[in-house]
C-alpha cells in the first residue's frame, strides 16, 4: 500500500494526494499551496482531516491515505487506501443531492446537510483501496 510520506503533495496530473493511515502519532502539515490555495492536513492512524483555505474538504475515521484527490463544480474524485473499513465524509454543497460511486459502480444517490457534509463508508479491510467518486 502507498502511503503519503510527505503528509501532502501535488501531483503532475494536476490533482493532490494526502494523509499516511500508517502513523501512530499524529502529524499535520499547514500552509501548503497547490494551484492558489492553502491546504492542511491532519493524519494517523485513527483520523485523516483534510481542509482547503480554511473550510472542511475530506474526513476520515480511522485514518486512510488519499490518491490523486481532484474536485471540480460537479464531481470530487479520489482513490482511497486503508487497512479497515472506514467511514469518510466529504464537504460539498449544501443541501443538494450527488450519485456516489465506488470502483465505477453506483451505490445510489445522496443527498448533503445543511452543511455541505455527505458520509459514505468503503469497504477497505479487504480490498486495500478503492476508487470513489462523487457527482452532481
Amino acid at each position: 500500500m502507498a502511503v503519503v510520506e510527505e503528509l501532502l503533495r501535488s501531483e503532475k496530473d494536476g490533482t493532490i494526494s494526502f494523509g499516511n493511515h500508517a502513523l501512530a502519532s499524529k502529524a499535520k502539515l499547514e500552509d501548503f499551496e497547490h494551484s492558489g490555495d492553502l491546504y492542511k492536513v491532519k493524519t494517523f492512524k485513527t483520523m485523516t482531516r483534510l481542509e482547503k483555505n480554511g473550510m472542511f474538504v475530506y474526513e476520515s475515521v480511522p485514518g486512510t491515505s488519499v490518491l490523486h484527490f481532484a474536485e471540480t463544480a460537479e464531481e470530487v474524485s479520489f482513490v482511497v487506501e486503508g487497512t479497515e473499513d472506514a467511514q469518510i465524509t466529504v464537504g460539498l454543497s449544501e443541501d443538494t443531492e450527488y450519485e456516489v460511486f465506488v470502483d465505477e459502480k453506483s451505490i445510489g444517490k445522496m443527498k448533503t446537510n445543511l452543511s455541505g457534509k455527505l458520509v459514505l463508508s468503503a469497504e477497505l479491510a479487504e480490498a486495500g483501496e478503492v476508487k470513489v467518486r462523487i457527482a452532481k
